[in-house]
């Protein structure tokens, strides 16, 4: 991987790195309401972390505070070491914004609209910091190489998607911040959005950060979700993790002396197993069906609230 450690974030003689991401006891109040309750989060360098949550549950708040737009109530926050809320123009340059959506730059080329944000992180490149990406490397990164040209207005909505992308990764950062990167795509653009955010960590071990309603697209992208709900981390883990974590049942169907039956089992292992082992008996289409991360997601936060718990769900698999 062509990505610089510096030595701020070496520990010792080994390779352990400090988080990239080290967030405790955050909280953010508005008036009387807290909005965020006791946060803890740790991100390490390579990870790609989906912030998932119900509309109000404080998804903006938590990035705003993590991009040193706002600052909080009460808690430590890190991000690549420093206090985002203190932190100067250098530390700027090692982190990557993508807004919801961009002002468009329509009149530019894309290849001159690169160049010139790349020329804004230039004079913080110093000795082991990673600098601007060189442009025909960045192009190619994001599937832009035959778009060098192009004007921004003639680019479909993908591409402008994978433009707004480009203009984030251009000072290669460290840190990438997404907001909701897919809205409004097709499933051909998202599919492709995808691919790209795949190969981000892989490439360059870029830490990316993003947000999104979408379970499906966190599934198929992050290699870890955290659910907030009620101003608490509720959920933390990969999507099999969650799923463990919610102990729900799976659904065993099979075919036998010409009828389908269906049975349901928090652990199917045992049951599949015992029905296999039955003499006698000819099982056909046999299908285990476990609880999709929507489903897992949505059982999380109605068990959260039910309970009226102010504590994260336990996420140790059994």
């Amino acid at each position: 991987m062509s990505a610089t450690l510096d030595s701020r974030n070496m520990i010792g003689a080994g390779m352990t790195t400090q988080p990239v991401v080290d967030v405790r006891g955050l909280r953010m109040r508005y008036g009387t309401r807290d909005v965020l309750d006791g946060i803890d989060v740790r991100i390490d360098r390579g990870e790609v972390v989906a912030l998932l949550g119900p509309n109000g549950a404080g998804k903006t708040t938590t990035i705003e505070i993590l991009e040193g737009f706002r600052r909080p109530t009460a808690g430590t926050v890190a991000v690549l070491g420093e206090d985002p809320a203190h932190a100067g123009d250098a530390w700027r340059a090692r982190v990557g914004v993508v807004l919801q959506s961009w002002r468009d730059h329509a009149r530019w080329r894309v290849g001159p609209l690169l160049e010139q944000f790349a020329e804004l992180y230039r004079p913080f490149t110093a000795e082991g910091r990673r600098g601007p990406y060189d442009l025909a490397e960045l192009l190619d990164l994001v599937g832009l190489a035959e778009h060098r040209g192009a004007l921004v207005r003639s680019l479909s909505g993908g591409q402008r998607r994978r433009l707004d992308v480009a203009i984030g990764l251009v000072g290669r950062p460290e840190l990438l911040f997404l907001d909701e990167p897919t809205t409004g795509f097709d499933p051909v653009a998202r599919h492709e959005f995808h691919e790209l955010i795949n190969r981000l960590s892989d490439f360059d071990d870029t830490t990316v950060l993003l947000t999104t309603h979408d379970l499906a697209e966190a599934e198929k992208i992050a290699s870890r979700i955290l659910i907030l709900d009620g101003g608490r981390i509720v959920a933390d883990g990969s999507a099999t993790d969650l799923a463990r974590s919610v102990a729900g049942v799976s659904e065993i169907s099979w075919r036998e002396g010409g009828s389908r039956q269906v049975h349901s089992a928090a652990d199917p292992v045992p049951f599949v197993r015992d029905l296999l082992a039955r003499p006698g008996v000819q099982v056909t289409e046999l299908q285990v069906r476990s609880q999709t991360l929507e489903e897992t997601y949505l059982s999380m936060v109605a068990r959260h609230e039910a309970a009226g718990d102010r504590h994260p769900i336990d996420q140790e698999a059994s």
